[in-house]
């Protein structure tokens, strides 16, 4: 009798012992678990707003930040003379990606308001004459490093989302564009093997970032050669790096997160096991289930450097996307993300131009970056 009470009683303090411990995993599951947030998607809606915002720019002259070496008087000219096919939207790369901006939306909206009109501007603005005035102020003396490299990434990119899209007035825009194209593949190649640094800020100069584009626009046209020089450089930058800062991001007018825009670029030239391995020593945090980072707050939307931090928002939810696509451990970042996303994307629409000149080619790309991986 007293060994079946012992056994009785051993029973009940197991079982106990397995309620209480499963409470516990259950507890310590759900304390892993992120909340979920929704996926943002570009509609058509979203669409017809977000082309409004290049419209409003990219014929637009004043006011304009020309950031042009003068050799003499001689140089003294307004923006469309000097830019013809990309004098809008402030400054010239935001005309460049404000124009990317419109070959993107037509790309995936076909149906989207104000087609018709988008293709005439855009064939308007990238003409063969226009382009030709382009290439000849690249050729200047004083400014063969005009825009490099933020500049020259987004033209690029540019001419990478008219080489997908499957339409005849992207196959005239390709056409006509493609002899700055080659130039700028041709400076990235020259200048490359002489940059002895990666410059790691979060603002237009950064190394990362123009290889992240300049890589895809390789990969997408199979251009060899600028694959190989991308690759050789960034390897030779970034693969010893480890416990990158992400605590310092972002400074004060960041819009790229140089820490992201790295692991994104790596993520691009990695076979994948190679990746996570490199990945774990140089941003360790990213694999914890409850990693969070608190989003860039703007405190003066007029403000043209302040504003950056939406830009910040945008761009680390496309660099966050990247980099956890197809790894399993990692797709808690996308929550991360959305969150970002969503933070910004109100703000962008009736902004201040310091803003709404550029903003929208940020959203548009990390939203296209979000619905690639969904």
């Amino acid at each position: 009798m007293k060994k079946l009470i012992l056994t009785i009683t051993l029973l009940s303090i197991l079982n106990c012992n397995n309620s209480s411990k499963q409470k516990i995993e259950t507890t310590q599951e759900n304390r892993e678990k992120p909340e979920l947030a929704e996926a943002p998607k570009l509609n058509l809606e979203q669409a017809n707003k977000l082309a409004e915002l290049p419209l409003h720019c990219i014929n637009i002259e004043y006011p304009n930040r020309l950031s042009q070496t003068l050799g003499g008087d001689s140089d003294l000219k307004s923006p469309s003379t000097l830019h013809p096919a990309f004098y809008g939207c402030f400054d010239w790369h935001s005309s460049v990606h404000g124009h990317w901006s419109l070959v993107s939306l037509l790309k995936y909206f076909p149906e989207i308001e104000k087609s018709e009109a988008i293709k005439e501007r855009l064939l308007n603005n990238i003409s063969e004459e226009n382009i030709a005035k382009e290439i000849e102020y690249f050729q200047g003396k004083h400014n063969k490093n005009y825009e490099r490299t933020y500049g020259w990434a987004w033209l690029l990119k540019l001419a990478e989302e008219l080489h997908t899209w499957d339409s005849e007035t992207a196959r005239t825009l390709e056409s006509n564009l493609q002899p700055l194209t080659q130039l700028i593949v041709e400076k990235y190649i020259a200048f490359l093997p002489k940059l002895n640094y990666a410059q790691r800020v979060g603002t237009h100069t950064n190394t990362a970032f123009g290889l992240n584009f300049a890589y895809d626009y390789a990969d997408t046209v199979n251009n060899e050669a600028l694959k190989a020089a991308i690759t050789e450089r960034a390897k030779y930058f970034y693969l010893n790096d480890q416990n990158c800062p992400m605590s310092w991001e972002p400074s004060g007018s960041d819009f790229l997160s140089p820490c992201l825009e790295e692991a994104a670029l790596i993520k691009r030239l990695l076979p994948e096991n190679e990746f996570k391995i490199w990945l774990n020593a140089f941003l360790p945090e990213l694999k914890n289930k409850n990693y969070n980072l608190e989003v860039g707050l703007v405190s003066d939307r007029t403000d043209g450097h302040l504003v950056h931090l939406d830009g910040v928002n945008f761009s680390r939810a496309w660099n966050f996307y990247k980099i956890s696509q197809g790894l399993p451990e990692y797709q808690h970042l996308q929550n991360v993300a959305n969150y970002h996303i969503k933070h910004s994307l109100p703000s962008i629409f009736g902004d201040d131009y310091m803003g709404s000149h550029w903003l929208g080619s940020f959203a548009i790309y990390a939203l296209n970056t979000a619905n690639e991986i969904q």
